[in-house]
């Protein structure tokens, strides 16, 4: 430094001082200062102090030499103590030149620099807060200095400054949240530290209302919330949780929207096998199942993009259990937000009054926009990637269910391979809450919906299957997808009638409030839901043999049980591959005689009181003549034992497999089950059965003399002789055989003849598939003769 020039009014000594390697030279020319500003003071003379504040500022502070900067440094501080309380007004001047001087490459230097600011900053007190991003600036950066001695003096200056603030009403938080936002993504630990601590601060004064900002550094506390550092995480997670309690007091000035986007992101993160991670998720969890019930309905708008993060949360096991718990709440919580008015139509809602649709044009729209498509061609649905939390419409006032939005994610997440079994189940239980709820505007995603729900009657998990079969029977059953389309058996008069029981069959739930109305009649998807499930069933023969009971079983309980044998009886009637519709019948048959939930139906078959119940006979024998044992089964059931009689005549002139004979065997097994016990009662009355005696016969000289064929011989030995059975009361017998006499009338309208005619016809063209699939085996060079 030239010493010749000018310094004045600082003296040559005070120059030579400032300039000195020696701290104890330098704060006496420091003292000197003080002494020197303190008469400007008195004479009030400004333009010195001004002057001398810019000497120290250029000619030292800001100098090349570092024993001149260290110089400058003290003597802006000296400055500052001899301005007292009017420091204030010299303050730009005082702590710019400190401040340039935290960049110096010498700590040494660093620390004296923060130290002059702290005396300047502790003088000037409240004056200091129009200064305050440059000050807080300044600190961020020192709180990361590698040199500890920095460190621990730009602490002291933290916490003066932080009283400070503390102290104030005038803090300017508008000013202060873009710098807050952009240090807040610092990846440094201690500059996260710097960050946390002085939200921490700001949430805590009472005049100062960071809540308002919360939007704009909720996703920085996420990401430091995610810090190696456990003390770091631990003030996070206690100024989050500050943060929400102010949230529960004052909801309504609360940005949810704003904020439900980064709780989205913040749901779903990248590594979950990190501990920091796991607790951003749980936290966002935590937060998402407060917001949706503090906003309610407000946030259907967004229920996409919180299903997004939501369900996958669901299928994850015990050791985030916490996480699963919110993730569940969240679910729940925002199911329980859709109601029956969010089936009301944009038109509906604006017209209100005398323009409104009718329930009839609603309906003539949803049936236009569910036509035809539901032909189970399984094509796979494309998907777009969803924008979280963005509303059907941003200028609409009212508040609108995200439906496009929410079909979207969970048939994304039916289609995903990876999606867990609750995360699916989840979704079946949305998708059937949902046809509840908005049956109308449901309908018109049920062709995209529909291959995959057929699909996921695969699935490995029975719950599964159970919550997929509930989803079907809904849109099956719904009056929003009534048509006038019905099935019909062919080659009979009457129309196939789909009903819906009155009351819960045995082992079906009671119908709760969030159930489907009873309806008259099933609507127009219910047949085409039964074409499709047996189309499926033809293509996978192992869902057929593991589940196909199961499923058929559960459609019984869900659905009418008439309805499904009815119109699966009709639709294999047209059957063109014969072996399946053997095979499915086979399997139809033996429900129809072992479940439970089938009980009513066998009753209602077995008398044939009613004419509903000889068309369900005629329609379900037409389909049981690709199966000869099942079709005499049937006969059993009804009681029709000449017709079983007349057809077992029949078997001789049939092709007799093995697997054939294993159907027999079966079919005298079920014989023996308390299905038949009313059967083998009758036995007692020779004379009024003879041709269940003969049928009975039929099938023993049909069997090889295996150990069905003991057990159904042993059977018939038991058979009373008709003599012996008669009792002395005439009257008694008479009035007995008159009984049966008039049962069997009620058969009287079934032509048993043309029913003959038919079996022989099916059975034709069985023996024509097997001799044609007889003659390919043949031509087949390597086929060997067994």
């Amino acid at each position: 430094m030239n010493t010749e020039k000018d310094f004045s009014p600082l003296t040559p000594n005070i120059v030579r001082a400032l300039n000195d390697k020696l701290y104890e030279k330098r704060k006496v020319a420091a003292l000197e200062i003080e002494k020197l500003v303190r008469e400007f003071v008195a004479q009030n003379n400004s333009t010195q102090i001004r002057h001398v504040i810019q000497i120290l500022a250029s000619e030292f502070a800001l100098s090349q030499h570092p024993h001149s900067r260290k110089g400058g440094l003290i003597g802006l501080a000296a400055c500052s103590i001899a301005l007292g309380k009017d420091s204030g007004l010299y303050l730009k001047e005082l702590i710019e030149p400190v401040l340039t001087c935290f960049n110096d490459s010498d700590s040494r230097l660093r620390y004296y620099a923060c130290e002059a600011l702290y005396n300047i900053v502790k003088v000037a007190r409240g004056a200091v807060l129009p200064h305050f991003n440059l000050l807080f600036d300044g600190l961020s950066k020192l709180a990361a200095d590698p040199d500890p001695n920095v460190k621990s003096g730009s602490e002291l200056l933290d916490r003066l400054l932080k009283d400070i603030v503390t102290e104030s009403n005038k803090f300017d938080l508008v000013a202060f949240v873009p710098l807050l936002r952009e240090r807040i993504y610092s990846n440094n630990q201690y500059a996260r530290q710097f960050i946390i601590s002085w939200i921490h601060v700001l949430e805590s004064v009472p005049d100062i209302n960071l809540l308002d900002y919360l939007p704009e550094i909720l996703d920085g506390l996420f990401q430091i919330l995610g810090d190696n550092s456990k003390e770091i995480r631990k003030t996070c997670e206690v100024v989050l949780g500050e943060f929400l309690k102010e949230i529960k007091k004052t909801p309504s000035s609360v940005k949810f929207a704003e904020m439900a986007n980064i709780l989205v992101i913040h749901c779903q993160v990248a590594d979950e096998t990190k501990l920091p991670n796991d607790l951003i998720q749980l936290t966002a969890m935590t937060w998402m199942r407060e917001f949706i019930q503090l906003a309610g309905r407000a946030v259907l708008p967004y229920s996409s993009g919180i299903l997004t993060a939501v369900l996958p949360c669901l299928s994850y096991d015990d050791r985030k259990k916490n996480t699963k718990e919110a993730a569940s709440a969240c679910n729940h919580s925002l199911m329980k937000l859709v109601t029956p008015e969010d089936d009301e139509d944009e038109e509906e809602e604006k017209s209100g009054g005398a323009g409104s649709p009718t329930k009839d044009d609603s309906q003539q729209k949803t049936e236009a926009d569910s036509n035809d498509m539901l032909n189970a061609s399984q094509e796979s649905v494309g998907f777009s990637n969803i924008s979280f939390f963005t509303p059907a419409s941003a200028d609409r006032p009212q508040v609108t269910l995200d439906l496009d939005g929410i079909v979207q994610v969970l048939d994304r997440h039916l289609h995903d391979s990876s999606t867990g079994m609750m995360t699916r189940i989840a979704v079946l239980k949305w998708l059937y809450h949902l046809y509840i709820k908005t049956p109308r505007k449901m309908f018109r995603h049920t062709d995209s919906l529909f291959p995959m729900l057929l699909k996921t009657l695969s699935d490995e998990s029975d719950e599964v299957i159970l919550k997929d079969l509930e989803v079907l029977a809904e849109i099956a059953s719904s009056p929003a997808g009534q048509t006038d389309q019905v099935g019909s058996c062919d080659s009979t008069d009457n129309k196939l009638e789909l009903k819906v029981p009155e009351s819960a069959k045995p082992g079906q739930q009671p119908k709760t409030a969030d159930s489907s109305p009873s309806t008259p009649s099933m609507n127009s998807y219910f047949y085409k839901f039964m074409i499709n499930l047996l189309k499926r069933f033809s293509l996978e023969r192992k869902l057929l043999e593991n589940r196909g009971a199961f499923i058929i079983r559960q459609l019984c309980l869900l659905l009418h049980a008439e309805n499904i044998f009815h119109s699966m009886a009709d639709i294999l009637l047209k059957e063109e591959d014969l072996k399946f519709a053997s095979t499915m019948v086979q399997t139809l048959n033996t429900i129809l005689l072992t479940s439970a939930e089938l009980f009513q139906l066998r009753n209602q078959l077995k008398d044939l009181r009613t004419q509903e119940s000889c068309v369900l006979f005629c329609c379900l024998y037409r389909s049981w003549c690709h199966n000869p044992v099942a079709t005499v089964s049937l006969c059993f059931l009804t009681q029709n034992y000449k017709h079983a009689y007349d057809l077992i005549q029949k078997f001789g002139d049939l092709e007799v497999t093995v697997d054939f004979l294993i159907e027999v065997d079966k079919l005298v097994q079920l014989i023996e089950s308390p299905i038949f016990t009313y059967l083998r009662l009758q036995l007692l009355d020779v004379e009024n059965n003879p041709y269940l005696i003969k049928a009975l016969y039929g099938l023993l000289m049909l069997l090889p003399q295996s150990q069905a064929f003991q057990l159904l011989s042993h059977r018939l030995r038991c058979v009373p002789n008709p003599e012996l059975m008669r009792t002395l009361d005439e009257s008694k017998y008479m009035d007995s055989k008159h009984q049966v006499v008039s049962k069997r009338a009620s058969h009287s309208q079934i032509d048993y003849n043309e029913l003959l005619q038919h079996f022989d016809l099916v059975q034709s063209k069985h023996l024509e598939v097997r001799h044609q699939r007889s003659g390919r085996a043949s031509d087949h060079p390597d086929r060997k003769l067994l």
